[in-house]
């Protein structure tokens, strides 16, 4: 039985600022948003959790049931759609319809799949605990997955780029209708994220679990063409140190202890204190756990490569990978070490 991932984060990865966004989301954390680029962590950006808090397959899913009963967080009322319907919607939440067919292709096949799983796992983990969210198998947020429901969808978009948008987010989902990722027959964790730094992550390596298909994998087409590939922050040393706990009040000594295999920073010494890279980039709200720093009077400037976690499919190197010529099956199973594209049908629902 595949593992099930408590999702925490799971907006657009937004290229651009989050305040002139058309459908207002969540804060910016794993999708990208549909009008501006690509998002930061995709759904899985919690630990993956072990064994032992897989939830159990306990489920009344019927194994080719066509709905998906999405809760509107905002509206507080669930929404009704068929299955490839629901993957329409999260391509329009996850990734911009400017991205090369082929991309937008690769994002509906993992978003077929996360859902598919969670069905498979009966998992009903994020769900709010309240009547009108009681029969919903998955909400619209960055708990799960971002989902435009039907009567947002058009609002995305200029009126003279509606009917072109929505037909290719339409052609995505039906040239690969039924279709997920599947590991030994299972659906996988189809975890992705906004840019790499050259390299995608191990599992192991941010997050707690191992998995065979979450393996590094070079991704240099990022730095080329995404807008999320470098950026600064300029922190005052005090607000560094309340943000890490620290209570020193002198320039910092940080030393780089240990890296993963993507490249990324592993653990870090900061005035004798030792911290992931993952920690240093969640405590202080960085693009990405790559990063290079510079003193600078009572200043510290932070400058990080890639955006998001790094596990998994890289969206913008799916783009890039898509500019080249390469199918979506060919982008999903570069990205998910030793995976299969086969259709869900394939999938008894336990």
């Amino acid at each position: 039985m595949s593992i099930s991932v408590m999702l925490v984060t799971s907006t657009y990865r937004n290229v651009g600022s989050q305040g002139n966004e058309p459908y207002p989301f969540q804060e910016e954390s794993s999708g990208v948003t549909s009008s501006k680029g690509a998002s930061a962590d995709g759904f899985g950006q919690a630990p993956l959790p072990s064994p032992a808090e897989k939830p159990a397959a306990t489920g009344s899913k019927e194994s080719n049931s066509p709905y998906i009963n999405v809760y509107l967080t905002k509206e507080q009322r669930t929404e009704r759609v068929k299955l490839e319907t629901y993957v329409r919607g999260v391509i329009a939440g996850e990734m911009p319809a400017d991205f090369e067919l082929e991309a937008l292709k690769a994002q509906a096949i993992a978003a077929r799949t996360y859902i598919i799983r969670r069905l498979e796992l009966d998992d009903h983990s994020g769900m709010p605990a309240t009547a009108a969210a009681a029969q919903a198998d998955v909400t619209d947020t960055i708990d799960h997955q971002i989902y435009i429901p039907i009567d947002k969808l058009k609002e995305l978009w200029p009126k003279d780029e509606r009917q072109e948008k929505l037909a290719k987010l339409n052609k995505a989902v039906s040239e690969t209708s039924g279709e997920i990722i599947t590991y030994s027959g299972e659906p996988i964790q189809a975890v992705f994220f906004s840019t790499s730094n050259g390299y995608t992550e191990n599992s192991e390596q941010y997050f707690q679990e191992e998995l065979p298909y979450l393996r590094s994998v070079a991704s240099p087409w990022d730095k080329l063409i995404s807008p999320r590939y470098q950026e600064t922050v300029k922190l005052k040393l005090s607000e560094f140190y309340a943000k890490l706990g620290l209570s020193s009040k002198k320039k910092p000594v940080i030393r780089i202890l240990d890296k993963t295999d993507g490249n990324r920073i592993a653990d870090i010494l900061i005035d004798g204190k030792t911290y992931t890279g993952r920690e240093v980039r969640e405590k202080l709200g960085l693009a990405s756990s790559q990063f290079s720093w510079k003193l600078d009077g009572d200043s510290i400037s932070i400058t990080t490569f890639g955006y998001g976690h790094g596990v998994g499919m890289s969206q913008w190197g799916a783009n890039g990978m898509a500019e080249e010529g390469k199918s979506a099956e060919q982008i999903v199973t570069y990205y998910y070490s030793g995976t299969k594209v086969e259709q869900a049908s394939k999938i008894a629902l336990k």
